[in-house]
């Protein structure tokens, strides 16, 4: 991504800023109506989703939001999850696309969208990448990625100076996202701009992935390998920070700073029993509206606006995260993203979720 432009718009005006630079192009999308009506004849909105281990907003999220926001902008809709599966991801696709798509919004799965982009834009269908980028999409809906990582990467050196650790002489793990994911590079970017300007250097950093259990063994290895010494450690999404976390509870090692991203059940338990420093949460609802509002502009014969782009110019609708430390739980579930219920039964390490939930109000 281009280090000059701008910041993302604020959350709360991501559609305002959509709606207000549509421009009619006078010329109607590909199996849309024209510029004066409705969506609604443009036919069906073709998606697919990843699968359902990388993280659990997928199905649980992501799927509700843009069901309700794309019938509600009057298309008929398709979801199907490709369930970790790249012939699966392009069979799905190909179904779709006999049956007819006015627009497609992807999640890349291992590069399978990029293939899939290329079929539907030889028949004149618009691509939304949606989430991850990937080769050929007509626009980018995803969150500010650089500024998630920078959000890891404070969250990171916030823990070490709590811990009275010396960024500069800490042992710091990188334990990133999967490389086949456009998004892991730019999480690692923002992280490593800000840990390493303030002068982390990493002890060891194991191939990355988006699997709790990986990440465990891979950070077991890891730091078995630095003599089980530990001060900090960078990762890149919530998933991965409960497989390290499983890690340091076993061998008893308290007081590590460890970042995440999703704000998902278990990382919301474990910034609250003190075992994970923050995560950065992301609104799904935010991101899947921008996306229907940019197939709604595209199927509507408009121009959607867009203030980012990435490094193969392609526009970049980017939203803007936020970071959730122990006080800020109770927020994600107001919003409906998580549940006291989930959040706040048993314990963990001896540590009782409820009384956790009850002293930060989250209820």
């Amino acid at each position: 991504m281009k280090k000059s432009l701008s910041a993302a718009a604020a959350l709360a005006g991501a559609a305002a800023l959509l709606l207000a630079g549509c421009a009619s192009s006078g010329t109607p999308a590909p199996g849309g109506t024209g510029g004066g009506e409705e969506p609604a004849a443009a036919g069906r909105a073709c998606v697919i989703l990843p699968d359902a281990a990388s993280s659990p907003r997928w199905e649980n999220f992501d799927r509700k939001y843009l069901q309700e926001g794309l019938e509600g902008a009057g298309f008929e809709v398709d979801i199907q999850n490709a369930q970790g599966d790249t012939s699966k991801y392009t069979t799905i696709a190909d179904q779709q696309l006999t049956q007819g798509c006015g627009v497609m919004l992807l999640v890349d799965y291992n590069g399978a969208a990029a293939g899939v982009a290329t079929k539907a834009k030889g028949q004149g269908i618009p691509v939304i990448a949606y989430d991850r980028p990937f080769e050929g999409a007509d626009y980018y809906v995803s969150f500010d990625n650089v500024e998630v990582g920078r959000l890891e990467g404070q969250t990171v050196l916030d823990g070490l100076e709590k811990a009275g650790k010396d960024p500069k002489t800490a042992a710091v793990f990188y334990m990133g996202g999967d490389p086949t994911d456009g998004n892991a590079a730019m999480f690692r970017s923002g992280a490593v701009e800000v840990m390493e300007a303030a002068g982390v250097k990493p002890v060891a950093e194991p191939p990355g992935v988006w699997d709790g259990a990986k990440s465990q063994t891979n950070f077991e290895q890891a730091l078995t390998a630095n003599g089980g010494t530990v001060d900090g450690v960078w990762a890149a999404n919530d998933t991965n920070a409960d497989g390290v976390i499983k890690v340091l509870q076993d061998r008893g090692i308290e007081g590590v700073a460890v970042s995440g991203q999703d704000a998902n059940v278990e990382g919301l338990r474990n910034i609250l029993a003190g075992w994970q420093t923050a995560t950065v949460y992301k609104p799904v609802k935010d991101e899947a509206d921008a996306a229907v509002e940019v197939a709604t502009a595209l199927l509507s014969g408009d121009t959607p606006s867009a203030d980012q782009e990435l490094e193969d110019g392609t526009p970049y609708i980017a939203v803007t995260p936020q970071l959730v430390g122990p006080e800020q739980v109770k927020d994600v579930v107001a919003a409906g993203d998580a549940s006291a219920d989930d959040i706040c039964s048993g314990d963990i390490d001896g540590v009782s979720l409820a009384d956790k939930c009850s002293e930060f109000g989250v209820e």
